[in-house]
């Protein structure tokens, strides 16, 4: 038997041209996992007044990360495939990897028809969320689900869901978090930042937000930091319609800057696999600024590691052994 693995995840614009992002935009905002309104309407609203003005803004961010040889998000899933099917190759297994994404190329449509082709007669799916949300992971299934009905494939296929509890996940983030400098006894103080979620899916039965703080409070003890030299945040929601999942980084900002902590901070992402415009902009940029300028206006000293961020295990090694432990020991099975 010829196994296919793919790993999956949300996608990027062909380039930071606003006309690429554009096209992305309206495929990402179009997903009713993303914005569950009135099609129709909604379409509108998207075209006339969403993607004009956000294409620009986003196509400006890209613009900023966006090296010669592409975005370094889908490199690095590219090379993570690679270094995956070399490790199964040097174990004797007959496996091909595959990058996939939810949006853009490489879709998740073309990858399995790849593997399809190529001969592979069980394909196993794995979306990069620890933390699996309708809004992610399951919009990944949603497409697996929709090319299975139009290939008419009969094969043996499978996507896994959550896998925040895997010790060997846990494990590469507490080692990740501890080779960053990461002190917990000079107090320095970590936030554990994700994406935010609407409320309305945690009250439609998503465990997201759930998982998340088993995730940090697992951290936590591991790497033995204190109550209150630790926080769970959450980021870059969509819109200020819906209430979304908090409290927010700069509120965190708020309370530790009333609280008199002049220290660095830390800040690691544990939902993302591997970092993209959220972590290299929204955290690495905008959340930094924001926290400098905190610490500006009380009048602390401004070091060059006032903030640090963590990056995300993205092609190492140790996300490789991850990764083959989670498909090894699967907790959770979307489809």
């Amino acid at each position: 038997m010829k196994r296919g693995i793919v790993i999956a995840n949300t996608g990027s614009p062909a380039s930071p041209d606003p006309k690429d992002v554009a096209v992305y935009l309206e495929q990402f905002l179009s997903n009713p996992r993303i914005v569950p309104m009135n099609p129709f309407v909604w379409k509108q609203i998207l075209k006339r007044a969403i993607l004009p003005k956000r294409s620009v803004a986003s196509g400006a961010k890209y613009a900023t990360i966006w090296t010669d040889g592409g975005f370094q998000f889908i490199n690095d899933h590219i090379e993570l495939a690679r270094k995956l099917e070399r490790s199964f190759a040097e174990d004797g297994g007959d496996v091909l990897v595959r990058a996939a994404m939810s949006f853009g190329e490489p879709s998740v449509p073309s990858v399995l028809h790849e593997l399809s082709d190529a001969g592979c007669d069980k394909i196993t799916v794995l979306p990069l969320y620890p933390q699996s949300a309708f809004s992610q992971a399951y919009i990944v299934a949603d497409a697996v689900a929709a090319w299975v009905e139009e290939s008419k494939w009969s094969g043996n296929l499978e996507v896994l869901g959550d896998y925040s509890e895997n010790i060997a996940y846990l494990s590469a983030m507490a080692d990740a978090i501890r080779n960053s400098d990461f002190d917990p006894v000079s107090g320095d103080r970590l936030l554990m930042s994700f994406h935010s979620i609407p409320h309305k899916d945690v009250d439609d039965g998503d465990t997201y937000e759930a998982t998340v703080h088993k995730t940090c409070a697992w951290l936590a003890r591991e790497i033995g930091i204190r109550d209150g030299q630790w926080a769970t945040g959450f980021q870059s929601r969509f819109d200020n319609d819906r209430k979304w999942v908090g409290p927010f980084a700069h509120e965190i900002f708020e309370q530790w800057h009333g609280e008199g902590f002049a220290g660095r901070l830390f800040c690691v992402c544990p939902n993302f696999s591997v970092d993209c415009l959220e972590t290299y902009y929204d955290i690495e940029v905008e959340m930094k600024q924001a926290w400098l300028e905190h610490k500006k206006q009380a009048g602390q000293e401004i070091r060059d590691d006032s903030f640090v961020y963590i990056p995300c295990l993205g092609p190492s090694d140790a996300h490789v052994k991850v990764i083959r432990d989670v498909l090894a020991h699967p907790a959770n099975y979307i489809a």
